[in-house]
């Protein structure tokens, strides 16, 4: 079996499927192939934090690209959840980050002037004591915390549905399939054979993440991406939630 499509979208994780809504805005067609699912792998279980004021390069060389990154979250959530009818719920978060050894303490004191000192955003100091009073399930023994507002969040996997279901809306598709390798001439790859078919495309999206480097032998070139290992803990909670 031959699909035919303007551009095929190599991964259903949130970039591939951003990809594909995009592309219907500008009404492109678009086939996303995805071989577990759209979103049911690394885009699926982040913890969607939209943290534009600190992180790796922030602040330092990505701090700008952060922020229009955040902005475009703010400018997008409305539009995207009438689209795709899928509320991914984004929102604004408190939080505490908690001092465990003394380096923590002067690392995260550092941050409550960078937090006041954006629009939106805020932050103080919390001592052991003031914790223990608006978590006492925190463990004693905790040196201090920083809580700041102004950071955000979403659902990851209900945001990546969202950029799918609307990008299907406008035309795109999502195929099941396991990609074996890429054709064409000329310098040009304009088919995507799948172990069950083929797709006819007039341009390819590599949107893989951590995989991406399984297409160097469909390539023949080498790719610099290598997965990153991270960890989050999900724990069962037969009490309130959690506040910050």
């Amino acid at each position: 079996m031959v699909d035919t499509t303007d551009v095929a979208i190599i991964g259903g994780g949130v970039a591939g499927c951003a990809v594909a809504y995009y592309l219907g805005q500008s009404g492109v067609k678009s086939i996303i192939i995805e071989r577990e699912g759209v979103g049911n792998q690394a885009s699926g279980y982040s913890a969607g934090g939209l943290n534009p004021l600190t992180g790796i390069g922030i602040p330092g060389p990505l701090g700008a690209f952060g922020w229009e990154c955040f902005q475009l979250h703010l400018d997008l959530y409305d539009s995207l959840k009438e689209q795709s009818g899928i509320d991914y719920q984004h929102r604004a978060v408190a939080k505490i980050d908690l001092a465990l050894e003394e380096p923590d303490v002067a690392d995260l004191q550092a941050q409550v002037e960078l937090f006041q000192g954006v629009d939106g955003f805020n932050a103080r100091w919390l001592e052991p004591d003031e914790i223990a009073k608006l978590e006492p399930r925190i463990a004693s023994g905790v040196l201090g915390g920083l809580y700041d507002y102004g950071n955000h969040a979403v659902d990851s996997h209900d945001l990546t549905k969202a950029f799918a279901a609307a990008a299907e809306k406008m035309g795109s598709t999502v195929r099941a399939g396991n990609v074996r390798s890429l054709e064409g001439s000329g310098g040009k790859i304009d088919r995507v054979i799948l172990a069950d078919g083929e797709i006819s495309c007039g341009q390819v999206v590599m949107a893989m993440g951590p995989w991406s480097r399984r297409a160097e032998s469909w390539l023949g070139v080498y790719i610099p991406v290598d997965p990153l290992k991270g960890e989050i803990i999900r724990l069962e909670n037969n009490g309130e939630p959690f506040k910050h």
